[in-house]
């Protein structure tokens, strides 16, 4: 049997973003997901995940959640055994993108969270297609579910989140940056950034789909993280 698979979620996401994959791997697969809730800054979050992760894992994350992967894999490189990160940055905040988050935070606080969500997950960072507005009203489902004291955590710790790119270049074990062809947020070039800085990344680009693959086109998204788990350990 493979090793576990776990599963990081999004912002304002929890393992309904993953529901095809899920499905799709747990016939061969030991898969978990872990939730991003817990904590203000994204070492927080990763150390409340690793201790209650078995000794050794593969470990995928999408947007916030493979921002907290890569934390993890800086903090645990020697459990981390494979590792996939979707539709996401390496990359600290800026002074003006930090500040951002400060008006989605008062409006969460003050009971606007259903509109912060429109506004945090827009129709434009999608790809195009009839699904666009299904997989919308799963993510203000998802969001409105973990409620706004979560949102005002997961926006703190993306606030202050720490740039990964040393990690990135130290890791030696088989990784995939996926990334949707239509991804609005964090585009391509990002991804193709990111491949470069790994010495054994393989870049794929989803088709018809933008930030959120996983239910966008979640065939293709499944596929190529079943490739990536069947990659050998020992690269040459």
């Amino acid at each position: 049997m493979q090793e576990p698979l776990v599963l990081l979620p999004g912002m304002m996401c929890d393992a309904r973003l993953f529901s095809p994959q899920i499905n799709a791997l747990s016939s061969d697969t030991v898969v978990s997901v872990a939730p991003i809730t817990q904590g203000e800054r994204v070492e927080e979050i990763a150390s409340s995940i690793l201790a209650a992760l078995p000794e050794k894992f593969a470990l995928a994350g999408l947007s916030m959640g493979g921002i907290v992967a890569m934390e993890i894999l800086r903090r645990a490189p020697q459990r981390v055994l494979r590792i996939a990160l979707l539709d996401t940055n390496p990359l600290a905040e800026t002074p003006a993108t930090a500040a951002a988050y400060e008006p989605w935070i008062v409006g969460a606080k003050a009971g606007r969270l259903e509109d912060i969500l429109g506004e945090v997950m827009r129709p434009e960072f999608l790809g195009p297609g009839t699904h666009r507005n299904e997989v919308l009203a799963l993510v203000r489902e998802m969001g409105l579910a973990l409620g706004a004291d979560v949102f005002v955590r997961q926006a703190r710790a993306l606030q202050r989140r720490p740039d990964q790119q040393k990690a990135l270049r130290q890791c030696k074990v088989p990784a995939l940056i996926l990334c949707g062809e239509h991804d609005g947020l964090t585009p391509v070039k990002r991804h193709t950034f990111m491949a470069e800085l790994m010495p054994y990344a393989e870049l794929r680009i989803i088709e018809a789909a933008g930030h959120l693959p996983t239910l966008e086109q979640p065939e293709a998204t499944t596929r190529a993280l079943r490739e990536w788990l069947k990659q050998p350990f020992v690269l040459r």
